[in-house]
C-alpha cells in the first residue's frame, strides 16, 4: 500500500513538474547532477504558474495533502507570496461516504438505533469534507440539529500520509541545506498536532461551548448549542443554524445587511476573542461563518466548526498589543526593543540596527492611507525582517496570524474601504489602559485572592521553613569557613616544614663541601661572596 502511494506521489510530481520548484543552483553538486539528469525534464511544464501546479498536485493527492497545503498557505513567512496566494484557493470538497456507514458510526458511538435517537435523520449529507461529513436531523423533542460524523478509516490514512510528509521533510533537508531555515520537520509536526485534534469531536464540542459562553447574549456573535448527551469522540450533535454564508455578498445586499458595520464587527470580534477572552476561533474562513438576516441594520455573525482554537500567554498578549500600537505610531525603536525584551531575537541584537531594518521595510507601507494598510502585510513585513536577526517563528502566533489574515480578507471583501486600524486602535488602547491601570490591578488581585486566602494559613509554616533554611545556610557557610581556616593552617605548617627542610639541606651541603668551598672563597672578590650569600638566603626563605 505504501509503495503504491509512493508511486502515485512520484507520478504526481512528474505530471505537475514539482521538481521545478526546487532551486537547483542552491543544491549540493551531486544533487544538482541528479536533478539535471532526471527524466522529469521530458514532461512539459505547460502554461500554468508554479503555484497553480502545486495546488493542483495537492488536490490530486487527496484530503491530507489538501489540508497541508491550506496550512502552508497561512505560513507566508515560509512560502513565496505567489505560492501562498495560490494555495489559499485549495478546496476541501471530497465525495461523501455511504449513508449506511454514517448510520453505523452513529449507532456504534451512541449505543442506540438512529431511529430511536432521532425523529428524522437525512440520508444525504449536507456537506462532506476531508475529515468529516454533516447530516441534518431532528430530535424527538422537535429541535433541528446537525450530526457531524468522522470519516471512517481517516485516522489510518492520516497516519500513513503524515509519515510520508516526514520522509519528504527529511529528504528536503538532505538535498537542500537552506531548508533548515524553513524548519520542514517542525512544520509537519505542527500540522500533525492540529490535524489529529480535529479527529476528536469532543474537543471541538468543548471549544464550541467555551466560545458560546464567552459571547453569551452578545449582539456580535452567535454560536450554536452542543447536545452533550449525543456527542462522542467520532460523533457530535449541535443546533442547526440558518444564515447567509458570509461570502454570499449578493444575498447580504438583497437582505439589506449593513456591510460596513458587519465588517467592523468582524474586527471587533477578533480582538475581543484575542485580548478579552484569550480564546479565539482559529479557522474563521468563509465556509465557517454565516450572517443572521434577522436584523440587517444590526448584523450578527454565526460561527461554526470550532475544531481549531488558539490562545496566547499574558506576555504574548502584551507583546502583540504594544507592538501593533508602536508600529502604527512609527516608533520602530520600541518595536525592536519589544522583540529583544521578549527573547524572540538574540540579546546581542543591537536595537538601533534592528529598528533601522524594520523602518526600511515598513515605512513604505505606512506611506499609504490607513484604510489601505494590510495588518497581514504589516505582520509579515515585521516577521520577515526579524528573521534576518535570527528570529525563529513563534508557534503560538501561527494560528493568530492565520486568523488575522482570514478576518482581514473577509472584512475587505464585505467593505473594501474598511479602515482596519481605525476600528482596532480604540479597542487596543482601551485594553492596554485597563490591563495596566487600577482596573487591571484590581482584576488581577481578585483573581489571585482565592489562592492568597488558601495560602494564608500556611504563612507561619512557610516563614519557619524559610528561617530554618537561612539557619542551615548560615551553618553551612560557617562550616565551610572553618574548613578553609583548617586548610590554610595546614598549608602554613607545610610551608614552615618545607622552609626548615631547605635550611637543613643547605647546611648539610655546606658542611660536606666546606673544604673546597673555603679554598674557592679565599680566591674570590668580596662582591661575589655577597652575591652567593644572597642567593643562599633566597633559597632558604623562598
Amino acid at each position: 500500500m505504501k509503495l503504491w502511494r509512493l508511486m502515485r506521489i512520484g507520478w504526481t510530481i512528474a505530471r505537475y513538474r514539482l521538481d521545478s520548484l526546487v532551486p537547483v543552483e542552491r543544491l549540493p553538486a551531486l544533487a544538482r547532477l541528479v536533478m539535471r539528469l532526471s527524466p522529469l525534464h521530458l514532461f512539459p511544464k505547460g502554461p500554468r504558474s508554479r503555484g497553480e501546479r502545486l495546488r493542483l498536485a495537492l488536490e490530486s493527492l487527496g484530503p491530507i495533502f489538501i489540508k497541508f497545503g491550506q496550512m502552508l498557505s497561512t505560513r507566508r513567512d515560509l512560502m513565496p507570496p505567489d505560492i501562498a496566494i495560490e494555495l489559499r484557493r485549495l478546496q476541501d470538497q471530497v465525495p461523501p461516504f455511504p449513508s449506511d456507514v454514517a448510520r453505523a458510526t452513529v449507532e456504534a458511538e451512541l449505543g442506540a438505533d438512529v431511529d430511536k435517537l432521532f425523529e428524522m435523520f437525512e440520508t444525504d449529507p449536507l456537506a462532506s469534507a476531508s475529515i468529516a461529513q454533516v447530516h441534518a436531523a431532528r430530535l424527538h423533542s422537535g429541535e433541528e440539529v446537525v450530526v457531524k460524523i468522522i470519516r471512517p478509516g481517516i485516522d489510518r490514512i492520516m497516519r500513513s500520509d503524515i509519515q510520508l510528509l516526514y520522509m519528504f521533510a527529511r529528504l528536503l533537508l538532505l538535498i537542500w541545506p537552506e531548508a533548515k531555515r524553513l524548519r520542514p520537520i517542525e512544520v509537519v509536526t505542527d500540522y500533525q498536532a492540529t490535524l489529529f485534534d480535529e479527529l476528536d469531536l469532543q474537543k471541538e464540542a468543548a471549544n464550541t461551548s467555551q466560545l458560546k459562553r464567552n459571547f453569551k447574549n452578545s449582539p456580535l456573535l452567535y454560536v450554536p448549542t452542543i447536545y452533550w448527551p449525543l456527542t462522542r469522540k467520532r460523533v457530535m450533535v449541535q443546533e442547526r443554524i440558518s444564515g447567509i454564508p458570509v461570502a454570499d455578498i449578493e444575498s447580504l445586499v438583497e437582505h439589506g445587511v449593513d456591510l460596513k458595520k458587519l465588517a467592523e464587527r468582524g474586527v471587533e470580534i477578533f480582538f475581543t476573542q484575542v485580548f478579552r477572552d484569550n480564546f479565539f476561533h482559529a479557522d474563521m474562513h468563509p465556509g465557517n461563518i454565516f450572517v443572521s438576516p434577522e436584523h440587517p441594520n444590526d448584523p450578527r455573525y454565526i460561527a461554526i466548526d470550532c475544531g481549531i482554537v488558539g490562545s496566547l500567554t499574558r506576555e504574548d498578549q502584551d507583546y502583540l498589543a504594544r507592538n501593533i500600537l508602536a508600529f502604527f505610531r512609527q516608533d520602530y525603536y520600541e518595536v525592536a526593543m519589544l522583540h529583544i525584551e521578549s527573547g524572540w531575537v538574540g540579546e546581542k541584537t543591537r536595537a538601533n540596527e534592528f529598528a533601522a531594518a524594520i523602518r526600511a521595510v515598513c515605512e513604505p507601507i505606512l506611506e499609504k492611507p490607513l484604510k489601505d494598510i494590510s495588518f497581514g502585510q504589516v505582520l509579515m513585513g515585521l516577521f520577515q525582517t526579524a528573521q534576518r536577526f535570527n528570529m525563529e517563528v513563534q508557534p503560538q502566533l501561527v494560528l493568530l496570524q492565520k486568523t488575522l489574515l482570514n478576518i482581514e480578507g473577509l472584512g475587505r471583501t464585505l467593505y473594501p474601504d474598511l479602515d482596519l486600524w481605525h476600528t482596532a486602535r480604540p479597542y487596543l488602547e482601551r485594553w492596554m489602559k485597563e490591563r495596566s491601570g487600577p482596573v487591571g490591578f484590581w482584576k488581577s488581585l481578585k483573581q489571585q485572592a482565592p489562592d492568597l486566602a488558601h495560602r494564608m494559613p500556611e504563612l507561619p509554616v512557610l516563614a519557619h521553613q524559610a528561617l530554618a533554611q537561612v539557619e542551615i545556610d548560615r551553618k553551612r557557610r560557617h562550616e565551610q569557613s572553618e574548613t578553609l581556616v583548617a586548610v590554610q593552617s595546614t598549608l602554613n605548617d607545610l610551608r614552615k616544614s618545607t622552609r626548615r627542610l631547605r635550611i637543613g639541606l643547605v647546611i648539610v651541603t655546606l658542611a660536606l663541601a666546606w673544604g673546597p668551598l673555603y679554598g674557592w672563597a679565599v680566591q674570590q672578590h668580596w662582591s661575589v661572596l655577597v652575591a652567593a650569600a644572597i642567593g643562599i638566603g633566597l633559597v632558604i626563605w623562598r
